[in-house]
C-alpha cells in the first residue's frame, strides 16, 4: 500500500503578471493566453497537483491581495508566476514581502515561435515575456529571493518535467508544515548525528518533534483486539511469502502473532495522535517482546517516515519524500550504509538496517521470517527480507551543524548482487555510489553525512535540490562530476556564506 493522498487536492496558482500601458484589448488577450496555458498545466499528467488560474495582475494593490488570500488558503501550496508582457516589478514588492509559500518563476511565452512574417510592434508588445520576465527576475535579484526558475515552452515534455518536480516538492513542503514527528524515548547513547536542535529544525522546516514513552506506545498494542490481530494476520498471508516457521502451526507463529499486535498498537498511536512520522530506539524497549521491525516496514511503506535509533531528522525527510514519490514508479525508504565490497573492479556499498527498511523497495515479493536479532535484548522479531531491484537512485542526509543545516545527496546506481545472501535475513540493496566509491566516500565524509539516509529510487537529485532551495538550507551533491579539492572548496565557501548570510 502506497500513501493514501491526492495530490490533486492541493492547488499552484497560475499568476500572470502584465500592465495597463498596452490597452484593454491587450489585457483581453492577455487573459485568454493566461487562462489556456492554466488549463493545460492542469490537464498534463506531468503536474500531479492541481494549477488554478488566477486574474491578471496589474497593479500593486491587487498583487497584495492575492497574496494575501494565498497565504491563507490551506489547499495552496505555492505560486507560478509569468509575465506575459512587461510588467513594471516594484508593484511586486509589498506582496512579496508578505508572501510565506514557495513561488516558481516560469519563464515562458505563450507561441513558440515567432511568426516571421506576420510579427509587428502590437506582436512585439504583447508577446514580451523575454524582458518582462528579467524585470521579474531582477526584483527577486534585489530583494534576495531565490524562487525556482524553469525556462521553456509550456508545452514542452522536459519544461513541463520540471515544472511538475517543483509541484511535487510544493506539495512535500506543505505537507511538512505543522507535521508531527513522535519520537519514541530518546536518541541513541552517545551517538552524535541523529542529535539536532528541534527547535531550529521547527523554525527551517516547519515540522514539530515530540518525545513520547514507549508506555503510551504500549498502552495502544495491549488494547489491540483478536479480531484486529486475525485480520492482520490474514493480511500477511495475502502479502508475503511467510517461510514454514511463521505459517499456522509453526513453530515461530506466536512471534508473528506479537509482531501484528505491536502493528496494531502502532498504527492505533500514530492514527490517534495524526503523526506523520515517528523513531525508535533499540534502547527503550521496556513492554516490548520484540523490536517492532516489521510494524516498521509496513507502516513507511503506507507513508509514515521513520528514523532508528532516536533519528528525527531522517523520519521528517523520509515522509517529506514519500510525498514528493507519490505516483512515482519506484520506492523510497529508510537506510543505511553498512558494509563495503572494496574489490577494484568494481567497489560497491551494501545499504541495509537490522530490520526496518521499507518494502517499497522491494525487486520481489517479500519473504516474512522471525529470526535471531543479537541486540535490543528482546525476543526474535518479524521482518520481511527483500532485495532491492537495479536501477538509478540517491541517498539523502539531513544533518545539523549547529550554525545550519545541510543536506547530502550521493547519486548512486542500485546493483543486482552477483551472488544471494542466504544468511542474511534483512531487506537490502547493494549500490554503486558516484563517482565512486572512494570519491563518493570521502566527500560524504567531509560533508558530515550521517550514516543514515533517505534512499529513493523515485526521486532525482532535482527534487531534494528544490527542497532544499524552499528551505533555505546547505544543499551538496555528490555526482558523476564530483573532485574532492573542489568539495572541499565549496565547504569553506559554504561555511562563510551561511555564516554572513545571517546577517544580511
Amino acid at each position: 500500500m502506497a500513501l493514501d493522498l491526492n495530490l490533486k487536492e492541493f492547488q499552484v496558482w497560475f499568476v500572470t503578471g502584465s500592465q495597463h500601458l498596452y490597452g484593454e484589448e491587450a489585457l483581453k488577450q492577455v487573459e485568454e493566453d493566461a487562462k489556456k496555458v492554466a488549463r493545460f498545466l492542469d490537464d498534463t499528467a506531468e503536474i500531479p497537483v492541481s494549477v488554478v488560474y488566477k486574474p491578471v495582475m496589474t497593479t500593486s494593490d491587487s498583487i497584495r491581495r492575492l497574496i494575501a488570500e494565498a497565504n491563507a488558503d490551506e489547499k495552496c501550496v505555492g505560486l507560478m508566476m509569468w509575465m506575459h508582457t512587461f510588467s513594471p516589478a516594484r508593484m511586486w514588492i509589498a506582496g512579496l514581502n508578505l508572501l510565506n509559500k514557495p513561488y516558481l518563476h516560469f519563464h515562458t511565452q505563450y507561441y513558440r515561435d515567432i511568426p516571421w512574417g506576420e510579427i509587428d510592434m502590437d506582436y512585439m508588445n504583447l508577446h514580451q515575456s523575454a524582458h518582462g520576465d528579467r524585470e521579474f527576475g531582477f526584483i527577486n535579484a534585489r530583494m534576495r529571493k531565490t524562487p525556482k526558475v524553469v525556462v521553456g515552452h509550456w508545452q514542452d515534455p522536459e519544461t513541463l518535467q520540471k515544472v511538475g518536480v517543483w509541484t511535487r516538492v510544493a506539495a512535500a513542503w506543505h505537507d511538512s508544515q505543522g507535521a508531527r514527528i513522535a519520537r519514541f524515548g530518546d536518541n541513541m547513547r552517545d551517538v552524535a548525528v541523529t542529535e539536532g536542535n528541534k527547535v531550529a529544525a521547527q523554525i527551517q522546516f516547519g515540522y514539530e518533534v515530540n518525545a513520547y514513552s514507549l508506555g503510551e506506545l504500549i498502552r495502544h498494542v495491549e488494547a489491540a483486539t483478536e479480531a484486529q490481530i486475525n485480520a492482520l494476520l490474514e493480511e500477511y498471508e495475502v502479502s508475503y511469502t511467510l517461510t514454514e516457521r511463521v505459517r499456522a502451526g509453526g513453530s515461530k507463529r506466536s512471534s508473528l502473532r506479537d509482531a501484528a499486535q505491536i502493528e496494531v498498537g502502532l498504527r492505533s498511536f500514530l492514527k490517534e495522535g495524526g503523526f506523520k512520522g515517528f523513531t525508535t530506539n533499540f534502547e527503550d524497549l521496556v513492554g516490548l517482546k520484540q523490536l517492532p521491525g516489521l510494524a516498521v516496514q509496513r507502516v513507511m511503506n503506507d507513508g509514515y517516515g521513520f528514523g532508528a535509533e532516536g533519528d528525527w531528522k531522517t523520519a521528517a525527510l523520509l515522509r517529506t519524500m514519500k510525498v514528493m514519490n507519490v505516483g512515482l514508479e519506484g520506492g523510497t525508504s529508510f537506510m543505511e550504509d553498512y558494509v563495503y565490497h572494496l574489490d577494484p573492479a568494481g567497489s560497491r556499498i551494501l545499504g541495509a538496517h537490522m530490520l526496518e527498511v521499507c518494502e517499497s523497495i522491494a525487486a520481489e515479493k517479500p519473504i516474512l521470517d522471525v529470526q535471531a536479532l543479537d541486540i535490543g535484548g528482546k525476543e526474535n522479531p518479524a521482518r520481511l527480507i527483500f532485495t532491492a531491484p537495479a536501477g538509478p537512485a540517491l541517498c539523502a542526509s539531513l544533518i545539523d551543524l549547529g550554525n545550519r543545516f545541510r543536506m547530502i545527496v550521493n547519486k548512486v546506481d542500485a546493483v543486482t548482487p552477483p551472488a544471494d545472501l542466504p544468511k542474511l535475513p534483512v531487506a537490502r540493496v547493494l549500490w554503486e555510489p558516484k563517482p565512486n566509491l572512494k570519491v563518493a566516500a570521502e566527500s560524504w565524509i567531509l560533508s558530515g553525512g550521517a550514516h543514515h539516509s533517505v534512499f529513493s529510487q523515485a526521486l532525482t537529485a532535482e527534487y531534494v535540490e528544490d527542497y532544499c532551495e524552499m528551505a533555505g538550507i546547505e544543499y551538496v551533491l555528490i555526482d558523476e562530476e564530483t573532485e574532492v579539492r573542489k568539495l572541499k572548496q565549496d565547504l569553506r565557501v559554504g561555511e562563510v556564506y551561511y555564516h554572513i548570510a545571517k546577517g544580511l
